[in-house]
């Protein structure tokens, strides 16, 4: 293999290492960066704006409980399950310029809100039937009873964190 194939072969694959280490941070959450480019409007304006970059979660399904039967009851005690759902909230990382009272120097202001975990479970329904099982001293027929119907709460769970802070510099 030729010295310069040799050479473009390593810059690819340490292109393609690169790249995979950018995006794993990105994949292990579950976040897609989004970042606000303001560069533009800097050069345009001569003016010095915030930098702002943000994170975007990617909510993944998760398998739902199914029915469980419970003796004494004719209907599965979950009729409709509770779909849990994970994600995250999303993240903000912004830093604005301060100018300096005295001289033409800026300061900063930052907020850091990484993006958290977040779970949820959808809401679900548990009902009866107004009939009890077949009942044997009652040659199998079943007896009437008062119908049951139950709203299972949706839960959120989450625990989202921020850094807010002042800085002397960009």
């Amino acid at each position: 293999m030729k010295s310069t194939t040799r050479g473009t072969l390593a810059a690819a694959l340490m292109a393609a290492a690169a790249g995979a280490a950018a995006a794993t941070p990105a994949a292990a959450v579950g976040t897609v960066p989004v970042p606000l480019p303001l560069g533009g409007v800097e050069k345009s304006l001569h003016v010095e704006l915030p930098e702002v970059t943000g994170q975007v979660p990617v909510p993944k399904p998760g398998a739902p409980d199914g029915p469980r039967y419970v003796e004494g009851r004719l209907l599965p005690e979950r009729v409709v399950p509770r779909l849990p759902v994970s994600a995250g909230l999303p993240g903000l990382d912004a830093r604005a310029p301060l100018p300096q009272v005295l001289g033409d120097d800026f300061d900063h202001a930052g907020v850091d809100a990484p993006a958290s975990d977040l779970r949820t479970l959808g809401p679900g329904l548990a009902v009866d039937a107004p009939l009890t099982p077949p009942d044997a001293d009652h040659f199998g027929l079943p007896d009437l009873k008062l119908p049951q119907a139950g709203v299972l709460t949706p839960v959120l769970q989450g625990a989202p964190t921020a850094d807010l802070g002042l800085g002397s510099g960009l």
